[in-house]
């Protein structure tokens, strides 16, 4: 199966647990063009592209059928998004489980439960279409993680560790 099948944007539609397997593979491949050799790449590495920012790729874990990593920019002293993403090799799925971003104020009020709508679903749908986003906005931009043209950087960036937030 060609990577290039499943590229596409997943339009907005009814935050289904269908419609969020199916962002789940299109971040797969999506990733998968960014980082064409993941399996191979252990440690830290960085694309740089001229006119954009540093984007650093972390690998945290390689297992046979999972890989865990972080993909972050670095502004000198902050990490942002820093999004922890475990991929799934058997599935051909890649899920955002963390990332931090900058603080925004928000009511104190709870999201409830209405009827027929499941808050963790609709927040798993949200922050993956944003790797969604991210990723394409990052392959636009040129960035591209390939062995030959990304130096491994020596020194650990201050990543937090990838958390599952289930």
């Amino acid at each position: 199966m060609s990577p290039e099948r499943n590229i596409a944007i997943v339009p907005p539609r009814r935050q289904s647990l269908g419609s969020l397997i199916d962002l789940y593979e299109s971040n797969y491949y999506r990733l998968l063009r960014l980082v064409p050799e993941l399996r191979c790449i252990e440690g830290t590495v960085v694309s740089r592209v001229a006119g954009a920012l540093d984007l650093y790729l972390t690998v945290h874990e390689q297992q046979r059928y999972t890989t865990t990593l972080s993909l972050t920019y670095w502004f000198g002293e902050e990490l942002q998004p820093n999004a922890g993403i475990v991929v799934y090799h058997d599935v051909n799925a890649a899920e955002l489980v963390s990332f931090s971003r900058r603080r925004r104020r928000r009511s104190l009020g709870r999201t409830s439960w209405r009827r027929r709508r499941m808050p963790d679903l609709e927040r798993k749908w949200q922050t993956n279409r944003f790797l969604q986003k991210w990723l394409g906005f990052c392959h636009r931009q040129g960035h591209l993680f390939l062995l030959v043209t990304c130096p491994r950087i020596p020194q650990s960036l201050p990543l937090e560790p990838v958390r599952y937030h289930g």
